[in-house]
């Protein structure tokens, strides 16, 4: 009882929003009001779009920060992607299924694209929102990442635990940067593969850098494991399993 109340009180509040323009375009209703709904308690001022005709004509010229398109509505992603890739576009989150996201992979470049798979997971949606959102701030971040004694510097593409350095090779930092920056939300072979090389690989491959990697992060016995799996859904960052 006392172990999982710690748990809880050391768990991160969810991230929130400094009044960000956010557009959700979503034909399902239901989705709608409720990434609506959380995204405005969270904090981001947020404008909808019932089609996908209509969430472009609102993109352009309204100063929208984030899209967060519904994968359903693919008929549009062919020219969404080329707006979002200027400098000047919105990132975007895509919501799709599982059976769906053959569909949409081919869709995703190496701009400023995620997504999250439906039923969705309010606490996900939030965290990759935010994540998209750091990525266009003009500063990036205001000093080197931290979790827990876990400590990355993007200016120097270093990382330690405590007061340990990890020599890790690139894939090892981009992989370890992408499971600090989505902490406590699992993330698939699917979403690793695309961020860390830029495409589609394998799960075995995957599977062999993350071992490598869990084996600098985790190689002390008296620190408490960092990096898990979910088996069937993916890897994730965080405290004690």
């Amino acid at each position: 009882m006392t172990a999982n109340l710690s748990n809880l009180l050391d768990k991160p509040p969810p991230p929130r929003g400094d009044g960000q323009r956010v557009l959700v375009v979503a034909d399902d209703p239901g989705d709608s009001e409720l990434l609506r709904t959380t995204l405005q308690l969270a904090g981001y001022r947020v404008g909808t779009a019932g089609t996908g005709a209509q969430g472009l004509d609102r993109l352009t010229g309204h100063g929208f920060d984030l899209a967060v398109w519904d994968a359903v509505l693919l008929s549009h992603l062919t020219r969404l992607p080329r707006a979002a890739s200027r400098p000047a576009g919105p990132p975007v989150l895509f919501l799709t299924t599982c059976d769906s996201l053959h569909r949409l992979v081919p869709e995703l470049g190496a701009g400023e694209q995620d997504y999250v798979t439906k039923p969705l997971r309010i606490a996900e949606v939030l965290a990759r929102v935010d994540v998209l959102l750091r990525r266009r701030r003009p500063d990036g971040h205001t000093g080197p990442l931290r979790y827990g004694d876990l400590v990355l510097d993007d200016a120097t593409c270093r990382a330690r635990r405590g007061s340990r350095p990890l020599d890790l090779t690139p894939a090892e930092y981009r992989l370890l940067r992408h499971l600090l920056g989505n902490a406590g939300c699992v993330l698939s072979k699917e979403q690793i593969g695309r961020h860390v090389w830029g495409e589609f690989r394998a799960g075995e491959a995957i599977e062999k850098l993350v071992s490598r990697l869990r084996r600098k992060v985790d190689r002390d016995p008296g620190e408490p494991a960092l990096i898990h799996t979910r088996r069937g859904f993916g890897y994730w960052l965080g405290g004690a399993a």
